[in-house]
């Protein structure tokens, strides 16, 4: 008996996790992959293949995701400044060229491929052609307003080139860009992005993997992981600054995709092996999720 042990332990989680795919069997699920997450090869291979593991389970996973380590590095190579409002990349029209090119042909383009090497089948899909968008209006330290060049908004979201790749259960890589009213590109932040597509679709889970466990009552404490956080508390969370810095739009942006039919945000480590595994099918899950009561 103590020979099968071990097989019978890796039976045992398969049987805690077959609930959940039950669940989530045709589930559209959004991804925005970004920061250490995609960043570290290690931890990017783990991720993926936790997203062809979805859609082979008949799962319905989106991918939207991020760049900017690899535009700065560009940028950097064409001797581009790169200046930052407020936290915000300001892009002129030299650096808006850079960051379509970068993320089409190099971070999108490797992330398709990778989903491909693991055995699943994945599209890219040019935020140009799903995002309409418009400039952000922005102010700099001083409450003046800024100019932040080439940096939009989104405004309208096309979830039909989308559909069409997950109806035949293939995985859509989104890159974060958009086009205006007047055919001008923008650069979009990657997670309002992964909201605001969540948001069209109305996707069961729209999860971010990123270098943080989650929401933290220390942000000093790891160990101090908030599980789960009611929409309710939102707020409260923010006015006393639990909830701070470039995390307060990213969750005010997924309580939109809640309040819009998202059933749950989950905040998970991409440093963490497998952690959207865990996090979807688990009972403890890794991360902090965001449920409406």
């Amino acid at each position: 008996m103590q020979t099968y042990q071990k097989y019978i332990s890796k039976a045992a989680v398969l049987i805690e996790a077959l609930p959940y795919i039950q669940q989530f069997r045709g589930a559209l699920v959004v991804v925005k992959f970004g920061g250490s997450a995609m960043e570290n090869a290690t931890c990017a291979e783990s991720a993926l293949r936790d997203i062809v593991l979805m859609e082979c389970v008949g799962m319905k996973p989106v991918v939207v995701h991020g760049g900017g380590k690899a535009i700065s590095a560009r940028l950097q190579e064409l001797n581009i400044e790169t200046r930052f409002v407020n936290g915000l990349r300001y892009t002129c029209k030299e650096a808006i060229k850079v960051v379509d090119d970068v993320l089409h042909n190099q971070v999108n383009r490797q992330l398709v491929q990778s989903i491909e090497k693991f055995g699943g089948q994945a599209v890219g899909l040019s935020g140009k052609d799903v995002i309409g968008a418009f400039p952000m209006n922005a102010t700099d330290e001083a409450g003046e307003p800024a100019d932040l060049g080439f940096v939009g908004e989104v405004d309208t979201v096309n979830v039909d080139p989308i559909l069409a790749v997950t109806d035949r259960n293939e995985v859509p890589v989104i890159t974060p860009l958009g086009t205006g009213a007047d055919g001008a590109v923008f650069n979009i932040n990657a997670d309002l992005s992964a909201c605001r597509i969540a948001q069209a679709l109305a996707a069961r889970k729209l999860v971010f993997l990123s270098d943080v466990p989650g929401i933290l009552a220390d942000s000093q404490d790891e160990s101090s992981l908030i599980k789960t956080v009611c929409l309710p508390d939102v707020d409260r969370l923010i006015e006393d600054r639990t909830i701070t810095g470039g995390m307060v739009p990213k969750i005010r942006s997924a309580v939109d995709a809640l309040q819009a039919g998202t059933n749950k945000v989950h905040l998970v480590d991409g440093r963490i092996q497998h952690s959207l595994l865990l996090e979807i099918f688990t009972d403890e899950g890794v991360g902090t999720q965001i449920v409406k009561t």
